[in-house]
């Protein structure tokens, strides 16, 4: 059985997420478990997540899940807008509330680090051959 979609395509929050993720090497897109997941052969961001509290499930529909580096998760989980969510989260994974307020160069940043920990050596390499030195 499919998932029901969980995301408002036309939601801003999600256009900003595109363009971004989007302008990665090979980065694609694709609905997974009703969100939008961005990937190239591995998923590296969601758009919209959840988190489990007294049984239920608390749905954080405009948020980023992106993967952490180990060391810098737990700085991390002190960013006020951040949450660990359901499922994923065990795995390393973590959300970013989105909202009027959002940095938007810190969840480029956030994008481009999970990027990196998931697309390969070779996509890594054509990334950084497209920036300035």
């Amino acid at each position: 059985m499919a998932h029901p979609l969980m995301f408002d395509d036309a939601d801003p929050y999600l256009a900003r997420i595109r363009a971004v993720a989007l302008a990665f090497p090979d980065a694609a897109e694709k609905i997974s478990h009703g969100h939008p997941a961005f990937y190239t052969t591995k998923v590296f961001a969601y758009f919209g997540g959840s988190v489990k509290v007294d049984g239920e499930y608390v749905q954080h529909a405009r948020s980023l899940i992106i993967l952490t580096d180990p060391g810098e998760r737990e700085a991390l989980l002190e960013h006020p807008d951040s949450y660990v969510p359901a499922y994923l989260g065990p795995s390393g994974w973590l959300g970013i509330d989105l909202h009027p307020g959002t940095d938007w160069a810190e969840i480029a940043e956030l994008l481009d680090a999970s990027y990196r920990l998931t697309a390969g050596k070779r996509r890594v390499a054509a990334l950084d051959a497209d920036r300035p030195a």
